[in-house]
């Protein structure tokens, strides 16, 4: 009877902690999932399912734990500032970020947006819009720009009148104060990787069932026109298009889905291609995504056409053909046929990968200092580091205050977010086919300028304004 009664005590005392454990667990798990980022994920189909913004990683709940639970109590103490993302990319309704020795309060809620603690209004750019603003825009209030996408997005962002609104800018361009340019490099081990590489001579095995070009794009006929310079290339050289745009060549059934662009198994089928089409979605200044980063990852030689900027970040001299260096896609066919029979030629391309040498300087220093990392739990986001950019920045100005200094102000310049006009080759003939180009991407931009204007002046206004005021303003504009 004793033992069966010490059996029954121990049974009952690891039920007990078993049962707390459990009650633990599901907290954390809970926690968790408050405190984890947004994952948004655009359907742009722009060759791949693309993560545009990082999770919130599991560690950094227990590195970056909340300096007090009871949000009332925070902000009752009027010891902190508060950052308001305005349109948000975390889902976050209150959190202390703890930025070097600074600490901020960051949420998504906007009945904060009067609080005498508010210091910076963050916006997200593809979700920016006119329906509604912080305003009146009280002087001690910043905004902050995020917005690491192609203008097709949001093309009101990329006029002087409204970029210059906001004081700190997180971009694509290297201007920006938190340059993302590298935002799909997650390092210069991975490109310098000999993984995927098929030898030089297994390649030209397989050039009897595959075409020298591959090109794998879903997001058809976009502000770039792509479409239309390989629609014209593909009548003087062979091209594979697994994509829906310009389709003729079918993936296994299994990488079908547009999330499989990241697999290792399609990374293989592009690795046994000579030369990939890497095409932007558009032609802007430091805007440049995994369609460069892909093939130099793989040991393909990049056909590139995007940032005409490109330069100042290849790894090499000699470690991509760039598009805009021939005059019509029949010359740049005939070089891409003679470096397919001159194997010397086509290696001299993918020397830097075989001897693991990147002479660049400038994108070995943009990996190395940013404070950011991609696809990497060791490190901070790159939305974590734009937070506390900005809490660092109004705590300098705190501190000045108190000083009896003047503020310091920052400002976004033109060059921060600024993409040019889209055209058209100039080998194609108007008279060929009424394109995308012409019937929505160049009217978007001419329009999108008189919507920067209209909104600067309701926004200098400082008042709350209505969708109905905005639009028409604009109209206004084009009479």
């Amino acid at each position: 009877m004793i033992r069966i009664g010490k059996k029954r005590l121990w049974a009952s005392f690891f039920c007990f902690t078993a049962f707390f454990f459990l009650l633990v667990t599901l907290q954390v798990v809970l926690e968790l999932g408050q405190s984890e980022r947004k994952i948004k994920v655009s359907s742009l189909q722009d060759g791949s399912l693309k993560l545009e913004e990082q999770q919130k990683h599991a560690y950094q709940f227990f590195n970056k734990q909340e300096l007090y639970s009871n949000t009332r109590r925070v902000l009752d103490a009027d010891r902190y500032p508060i950052l308001l993302w305005w349109s948000p990319l975390t889902g976050e309704t209150g959190r202390l970020g703890q930025c070097g020795q600074d600490v901020c309060f960051f949420t998504i809620k906007r009945t904060y947006q009067h609080n005498h603690m508010t210091r910076a209004f963050l916006f997200y750019g593809t979700d920016f819009n006119i329906d509604s603003l912080p305003l009146p825009r009280k002087r001690h209030h910043d905004w902050a720009l995020f917005h690491e996408e192609s203008p097709k997005n949001n093309y009101k962002l990329f006029h002087k009148p409204t970029i210059t609104l906001f004081n700190h800018t997180a971009t694509f361009s290297r201007h920006s104060h938190l340059p993302l340019t590298t935002q799909y490099l997650e390092g210069i081990e991975v490109i310098k990787s000999l993984r995927y590489m098929v030898p030089l001579q297994k390649k030209n095995s397989l050039r009897k069932g595959l075409a020298p070009l591959v090109y794998v794009q879903s997001d058809c006929d976009p502000p770039s026109d792509r479409d239309s310079y390989v629609r014209e290339l593909m009548s003087y050289i062979q091209v594979d298009s697994y994509g829906e745009c310009l389709h003729n060549r079918d993936l296994p059934q299994h990488l079908k889905n547009p999330a499989s662009m990241d697999d290792g198994n399609f990374y293989r089928i592009l690795a046994q291609y000579k030369f990939i089409l890497a095409f932007e979605n558009a032609v802007c200044e430091d805007y440049i995504t995994e369609k460069l980063w892909r093939p130099l990852k793989l040991g393909v030689v990049p056909v590139y056409y995007g940032s005409p900027s490109i330069t100042d970040w290849l790894p090499s001299n000699k470690s991509a053909i760039l598009v805009t260096r021939f005059s019509h896609p029949r010359e740049l066919a005939h070089y891409i046929k003679a470096l397919d029979t001159n194997d010397q030629e086509y290696e001299a391309y993918l020397e830097w990968k075989v001897k693991g040498a990147i002479s660049n300087q400038r994108l070995l220093a943009a990996i190395q200092e940013r404070k950011w990392g991609v696809q990497d739990i060791t490190q901070d986001n790159y939305i974590d580091v734009f937070e506390c950019m900005v809490c660092n920045r109004v705590w300098e100005n705190i501190r000045r205050h108190k000083k009896g200094l003047s503020p310091r102000r920052w400002n976004a310049q033109v060059n921060h977010l600024s993409c040019p006009k889209p055209e058209a080759f100039l080998f194609s003939s108007p008279n060929i086919r009424w394109t995308s180009l012409q019937e929505m991407w160049i009217p978007s931009f001419e329009q999108s300028k008189k919507e920067a204007q209209a909104l600067r002046q309701l926004v200098e206004r400082n008042m709350n304004f209505t969708a109905q005021e905005f639009w028409t303003l604009v109209f206004k504009e084009e009479t």
